[in-house]
């Protein structure tokens, strides 16, 4: 699985509440993601585009373990999100709702803002496109982004049912 956009670079330790505010936790999606981050940048919910890539630093995604943040990043339309590391829940949630995520040492270093980044989750590579510079970190689980191709836990169970006890339907 491989993403290219435009990045836009967050730093350490944001916690879910900045991702999503808890005064929206209850609204749509869509009203959700046009609040998405604008502590953090303004500019990103009014000027992300589909497929452009969130890079963060240490410990993405911390404090509550509520899925609707990493819905709320989805909704965005964001193509991936990279970091230097996530918390546990995020980084799982992400993956269950069917948003690509990698974890990626040193990846805040390697582009600035606006720059063009290539993802690659099953070979875990980050590459500049401005500069040719490139991250590495472990690929994403196989069984992850069979998660992601699927387009989440909840469409991968559907589909494979024996995976989670059940017998596939004839």
């Amino acid at each position: 699985m491989r993403f290219e956009g435009k990045c836009w670079i967050f730093g350490d330790n944001v916690p879910t509440d900045r991702l999503v505010k808890p005064q929206y936790v209850f609204e749509p999606v869509e009203v959700m993601a046009r609040h998405v981050l604008e502590d953090l940048d303004p500019d990103f919910p009014l000027n992300v585009a589909p497929g452009d890539i969130v890079v963060a630093g240490r410990h993405f995604g911390q404090s509550s373990g509520r899925a609707i943040a990493t819905k709320a990043l989805q909704g965005t339309g964001i193509g991936c999100v990279v970091a230097e590391s996530f918390a546990r829940t995020f980084y799982r949630n992400c993956f269950e709702v069917g948003l690509p995520a990698l974890e990626v040492p040193g990846v805040t270093a390697l582009a600035g803002a606006g720059d063009v980044l290539r993802a690659d989750l099953t070979t875990g590579a980050v590459t500049n496109t401005r500069t040719g510079a490139t991250a590495s970190g472990a690929p994403a689980d196989r069984f992850l982004v069979e998660m992601l191709e699927a387009g989440g836990l909840i469409a991968l169970a559907a589909g494979r049912p024996e995976l989670f006890g059940g017998a596939r339907a004839r």
